[in-house]
């Protein structure tokens, strides 16, 4: 299946079910602005929010509709933190900078209910938890490590056994997990959309159906090209994360754009999904080829992980996900699959999140390494204060130069051979 570019939004249980969307219609006369938002998802949205409730002129500009990447079409996991631990975080920060960014990564799903509750925002969130989980000894011991710092630093997290794993999940597979209250669940599209009204009813502008073509200087002016007119801006933020294309010199050679896969049942009856996740956490699988799943407001299973590197449109494209859930829940044989789908979202080769000011005005923020719900919405607030305050606003994130990586024409194959050995690794326990 080819790029869906001339489809609304990717084939998905969300573009089904969401709430209707608000009209985000095409640019169509040149217009001047304080900030131009480039990349219309959560990132961009969230930024767009704060900003326009600070009463800042700003215009989001996207190229398909708003939701239409990654943010709209993932596994609807609201999880704090980021891929690091708290001790290496610190250890590749320091105490000042390492301490800001734990407190906030890790504050950031409480940042995103909040947001949440004060917009009204209809998106089936839930914040019953985040567990993560080991199968393997070796990922036992990295979570109940990461446990440690965490109770060390006062967090509300809590380590499982096997017994109370297999209460949670119904199953036997998990040797322990980590249980972080702050966690949930919501439907991400929907949310796309809820920031949506949120920020037109601050007073933000968006457009859909306009791609940025082209980034300039005139004098002390940014100016952008779309296709049917012109923005001119004080200020500009590139929001694209996986579909980063040559907008900025470099940019798009400093992430790789990852395929992730999501397949959904049809509703199960109450007592199926009670036998699997009575209590509706969210999971994640501590592994080098990370699988996550959850239960959803209608009892339907969404389980995801890496999938083929393509665009897909059906559940038989992640048959091994659906052959995975029968061995956890033997229960569910026999049971429908509906959808399968997926989108492409950004990691980094440090695997943080990448701020960069590459010029004076411009701010860049891209690489939520499989965390973007909570993270993206979270840093919508501190771009926003970036954006407003300029270089005298801290923000509690590294602002680093963007770093083009070496061959990443063959990112593809890059990424196949690191998910065929992963899953090795992972069957090994290494």
């Amino acid at each position: 299946m080819n790029t869906p570019a001339l489809q609304p939004l990717p084939p998905s249980l969300y573009a089904d079910t969401a709430v209707a969307p608000i009209p985000t219609p095409p640019l169509t006369a040149d217009k001047k602005v304080a900030v131009a938002i480039v990349g219309g998802g959560f990132t961009g949205l969230s930024t767009a929010l704060h900003l326009a409730e600070q009463g800042i002129d700003v215009t989001v500009l996207e190229a398909r509709e708003p939701g239409w990447g990654a943010s709209g079409n993932n596994g609807g996991q609201v999880n704090p933190g980021l891929k690091h631990d708290p001790d290496k975080i610190e250890a590749d920060f320091g105490t000042d900078l390492g301490g800001r960014m734990i407190a906030f990564a890790y504050g950031t799903t409480n940042y995103t209910f909040d947001l949440i509750r004060r917009y009204q925002i209809p998106c089936e969130a839930r914040q019953n938890g985040t567990l993560r989980a080991a199968y393997n000894e070796a990922s036992a011991a990295a979570i109940e490590n990461t446990a440690k710092q965490c109770v060390r630093r006062g967090m509300p997290v809590t380590l499982l056994n096997r017994e109370q794993m297999r209460e949670m999940t119904g199953t036997d597979r998990y040797l322990c997990a980590m249980l972080d209250s702050r966690g949930g669940d919501l439907h991400p599209l929907s949310y796309a959309r809820g920031l949506v009204r949120a920020a037109i009813s601050a007073g933000a502008v968006v457009h859909g159906k306009t791609p940025a073509l082209s980034l300039s200087r005139e004098g002390a002016i940014w100016r952008i090209e779309t296709p049917r007119a012109v923005v001119r801006a004080e200020k500009v933020l590139l929001a694209t994360n996986g579909f980063t294309d040559n907008l900025w010199p470099g940019l798009r050679r400093s992430i790789v754009p990852v395929f992730s896969s999501i397949t959904a049942t049809e509703p199960l009856s109450d007592d199926v999904a009670r036998s699997i996740m009575p209590t509706r956490p969210v999971l994640y699988e501590s592994g080098h080829v990370t699988v996550y799943y959850r239960i959803d407001q209608h009892n339907r299973l969404l389980m995801g992980g890496r999938g083929p590197m393509r665009w897909i449109d059906k559940p038989a494209d992640v048959a091994y996900l659906i052959r995975y859930a029968e061995r956890l829940w033997p229960q569910i044989k026999g049971v429908k699959w509906t959808h399968g789908w997926n989108s492409r979202l950004a990691i980094t080769p440090d695997h943080y999140p990448h701020v960069h000011e590459p010029a004076e005005n411009l701010l860049i923020s891209l690489g939520c390494n499989g965390r973007g719900v909570a993270l993206s919405t979270a840093m919508g607030a501190q771009l926003a204060r970036r954006l407003a305050g300029g270089n005298s606003a801290a923000i509690d994130m590294p602002i680093t130069g963007i770093k083009p990586m070496a061959l990443h024409a063959f990112w593809p194959l890059g990424v196949t051979a690191a998910v065929m050995t992963g899953r090795v690794r992972d069957r090994l326990g290494i």
